[in-house]
């Protein structure tokens, strides 16, 4: 996820060379700085800091720290890591394609409506974040079913270390967010493709 991060920054560093100047060296494309904005947003978020931080450390150290050899569910775990190369293309390809999608990291309608963002990349963004979405859960299952039932047996909840806490219930509010992200990205999809109207007034 070293690349993720690379292009994020690298992002990153388009956005404050726009903001160093008024009116910016985007001024006259602004679409192309909306796009620019939301990759590196939903590619810092969703590609680098939580694969880094709650898959990178919590696989390293929940282990460690609670005194088992590994992981409850290692096949889980390993297909939480390998359904991310997929949405992260999908993210990348989306910012080629018509334009790119550049509704801002929040996807907010009506800017992801069709009548603002009628592209295909809008589609791939929302098709992104659902996947990468389900191999958070999936992880975020592990760690709490792997702090929960295998950890040392003097290790009672008193004496877990804050990291240990920090991941139990990091992953807690990852379980009940995002189920909500996506039944919220459903409902855009199919206001975008099957003429409802959840975000429509």
């Amino acid at each position: 996820w070293f690349w993720s991060d690379l292009v994020g920054t690298g992002l990153s560093f388009h956005i404050r060379l726009n903001l160093a100047q008024p009116g910016g060296i985007y001024s006259d494309m602004p679409q192309l700085y909306n796009v620019i904005v939301t990759s590196h947003a939903l590619m810092m978020i969703f590609f680098f800091a939580m694969p880094v931080m709650m898959g990178g450390f919590g696989n390293w150290l929940i282990p460690l720290m609670i005194g088992c050899t590994d992981m409850v569910f290692p096949r889980l775990n390993n297909l939480s890591y390998w359904v991310l190369p997929g949405p992260l293309f999908m993210l990348l390809v989306s910012a080629l394609i018509e334009g790119g999608a550049g509704p801002g990291w929040t996807l907010y309608p009506p800017l992801s409506a069709s009548m603002f963002h009628s592209t295909p990349g809008m589609d791939l963004v929302i098709f992104a974040l659902h996947i990468a979405g389900f191999g958070s859960i999936m992880s975020s299952l592990n760690f709490m079913s792997t702090i929960g039932g295998a950890r040392f047996y003097g290790l009672i909840p008193e004496r877990m270390p804050i990291f240990i806490w920090a991941m139990f219930v990091t992953s807690w509010l990852l379980l009940f967010s995002l189920p909500v992200l996506a039944g919220g990205l459903t409902m855009l999809l199919t206001d975008r493709h099957a003429n409802t109207s959840f975000f429509r007034p």
